[in-house]
């Protein structure tokens, strides 16, 4: 039901201003780089960018070689069913293990059997751990 394994975001803190987004994702598609999932908001003066790409290491060599502050963090990839109360099984997941998340965002399309859960926590390995054997 659920497949969790481990993996890398991108996450950029810049000045917040206009077209801000418009020039990270330029450089990314420019490398040929898919975005598979995008988390974004403002912090006072600056936007914070999370991003899940398909090469991350191209990515990020992309963006700091443009002046980008990229910082790569570990995060758990969780793929399950595309429908209503999947999000809920993983939080209490989470919730029954004790493990604490620090942020969570995701990706999906409504014609797709499946959707993509990208989140930080406490403990990554455990929360990994957790959601796999919850797949039997």
């Amino acid at each position: 039901m659920i497949k969790a394994t481990l993996g890398k975001e991108i996450v950029i803190k810049r000045l917040n201003e206009i077209g801000a987004l418009a020039d990270i994702v330029k450089i990314i598609a420019e490398k040929g780089v898919s975005i598979l999932a995008v988390s974004a908001w403002v912090e006072g003066p600056d936007g914070v960018f999370r991003f899940l790409v398909d090469d991350e290491l191209r990515a990020a060599d992309a963006l700091r070689a443009k002046n980008c502050n990229v910082r790569e963090g570990h995060v758990v990839l969780a793929e399950v069913p595309h429908k209503p109360g999947m999000l809920r099984l993983l939080t209490e997941k989470m919730k029954g293990a004790g493990i604490d998340l620090h942020h969570l965002y995701a990706s999906a399309a409504l014609d797709q059997s499946k959707c993509l859960v990208v989140f930080s926590s406490a403990d990554n390995q455990k929360a990994m751990v957790v959601l796999n054997q919850s797949a039997h």
